[in-house]
């Protein structure tokens, strides 16, 4: 996946509009320093590798047809977040691949490069299954919270919900989490 100004600038004729180098700007920075990430985030949810770059990329170009309304450049990677988020939302409400129908992804049997590969031990795969089996939001928050590391208030703003919903979610997940992993 790559981004390039000639990519930017593409996409500036294709919509018949003037250049805005600072917009361009923004785009590649959030580009360089978040796209890694955001693939899997996305990668997350759609467990697809694919279609997590598809969505990745689809959310930089909804980015940068928006950017000129980004009055505080703090908060424009917790919206490109909630791009993903919401694309991911989309990609499997349409069926296209649905979490809830799928059992766990096992790795594949020759991996195409390194990071395609994935050691899942029984204890992994155990805690990914008590994952995928929370509310949608639940999930969103304890990924975002343990796995991106981002803090409460990130995580609301990537969301649209308030620091105190991002508590009472991750609340709720972990209890149903440690419901679901301790031995009976």
């Amino acid at each position: 996946m790559m981004l390039t100004v000639e990519l930017l600038a593409a996409l500036d004729v294709a919509e018949g509009v003037t250049g805005d180098p600072e917009r361009r700007r923004l785009v590649i920075e959030l580009f360089d320093g978040e796209a890694t990430s955001l693939v899997r985030l996305a990668r997350i949810f759609t467990d697809d590798k694919n279609a997590a770059e598809d969505l990745v990329q689809e959310a930089f170009i909804r980015l940068y047809r928006s950017a000129h309304r980004i009055e505080d450049r703090a908060k424009s990677a917790a919206y490109l977040r909630s791009i993903v988020l919401n694309l991911a939302r989309d990609h499997n409400r349409r069926g296209l691949l649905s979490l809830r129908h799928l059992q766990s992804a096992e790795p594949p049997d020759h991996p195409d490069r390194p990071d395609e590969t994935v050691v899942r031990t029984e204890s992994q795969a155990e805690v990914i299954d008590a994952l995928l089996s929370l509310s949608l939001r639940q999930r969103e928050c304890l990924v975002l919270r343990f796995y991106f590391d981002l803090s409460e208030r990130e995580i609301g703003s990537t969301l649209g919900i308030s620091s105190n919903s991002v508590k009472t979610h991750c609340r709720r997940g972990m209890a149903s989490m440690r419901a679901l992993l301790e031995p009976a």
